[in-house]
């Protein structure tokens, strides 16, 4: 039997609130120009609205942020992955970075550890993904301008 799911806190710096706003025009001017769009927008704005906003120093440690690296597990497959959340201008092949318009990478953002949340698959589905540790957030290491 599964346990109730309730949607976890959020908390997001306000330097990553404004840089993801700029993504979204970003990719409204793209979707304006194409029928490109990424799966899951809607539920990253929904995330993005009930968010509590905090300043980058006041963003507690044990928080996802842009640029940290976050180990989690994604529940219906038992894996395990550590990867670090970015931009997608920032993804590159080595496979240690995932892109905050991946579905999975759009859930991960301002979760804490211990955290879990259920977040939608391409295709249709739900996966639930748990966050193990933040291994190295960038706050927390006092870069607050990056």
């Amino acid at each position: 039997m599964t346990k109730p799911y309730n949607k976890p806190r959020v908390i997001i710096s306000s330097l990553d609130t404004e840089r993801l706003e700029q993504l979204e025009q970003l990719e409204q001017l793209i979707e304006s120009l194409s029928d490109m769009s990424f799966p899951g927008k809607d539920d990253l704005e929904v995330e993005l609205a009930r968010a509590e906003i905090v300043e980058p120093e006041d963003v507690p440690a044990t928080v996802v942020t842009m640029n940290s690296t976050v180990r989690f597990e994604v529940d219906s497959s038992h894996e395990e992955f550590c990867l670090t959340l970015v931009y997608p201008w920032n993804v590159d092949t080595s496979g240690e970075k995932i892109s905050i318009l991946a579905p999975v990478g759009s859930a991960l953002l301002g979760l804490s550890q211990g955290d879990e949340i259920e977040w939608p698959k391409p295709g249709g589905g739900m996966l639930r993904v748990r966050i193990k540790e933040v291994t190295y957030q960038p706050e927390r290491s006092g870069e607050y301008h990056r």
